[in-house]
């Protein structure tokens, strides 16, 4: 008979947060491949440590990616607070949703490796993700703040269209501002 999984203790859930947004901030800067000392010296923790929680690269990758799914995930409810605008509250989280998405240098590269362990990345990413927006959308639809005829797949894959070739001569998040913008509807009566 197999023992079931021991939750893990607060400070050994805080330190693996600590090592993933470690991953996280040297992926942005040196890519996918940036070299598990880079990540254990941002960390302050020993190379034993890291591979200790993730014993492959692409254990870590998955964790990482995960991790930040879930960050955005959880922030979409979070924003809807008492007394915010529906649609605030929806441009805030684009704009979190910006951020994981120009952030993942090399990642597109690596889920098209072949490597079965990143196969199901791109269906969580959809699971958890699109109920979030569709719960902004919906929001703010309901305040009659924005129109009602988008779904959220598709702004979010209009808003990932807008992520792709980043540079010094284009400006994603302007872009994706505008078109954030353009979904409200004009006040009553204008």
């Amino acid at each position: 008979m197999t023992e079931p999984a021991r939750a893990k203790r607060a400070d050994a859930r805080r330190n693996e947060r600590t090592l993933l947004d470690a991953a996280a901030a040297v992926f942005v800067t040196s890519g996918v491949e940036a070299p598990v000392r880079d990540i254990a010296a941002r960390a302050g923790v020993g190379m034993g440590t890291i591979y200790r929680h993730f014993p492959t690269r692409a254990d870590l990758i998955i964790a990482v990616y995960r991790h930040q799914v879930e960050a955005c995930a959880d922030a979409g409810p979070a924003l809807l607070a008492p007394g915010t605008s529906p649609h605030a509250a929806l441009g805030q989280w684009i704009d979190l949703f910006v951020d994981f998405l120009v952030t993942k240098h090399g990642l597109a590269a690596v889920m098209q490796s072949g490597d079965p362990a990143f196969d199901t990345l791109h269906a969580y990413f959809l699971a958890r993700l699109v109920p979030v927006c569709g719960l902004l959308l919906d929001a703010a639809a309901s305040a009659g703040e924005i129109r009602a005829d988008l779904a959220p797949h598709e702004l979010m894959r209009g808003v990932g269209n807008l992520c792709v070739g980043n540079d010094d001569q284009y400006d994603a998040r302007r872009l994706v501002e505008v078109l954030v913008a353009g979904l409200r509807l004009p006040p009553a009566g204008a």
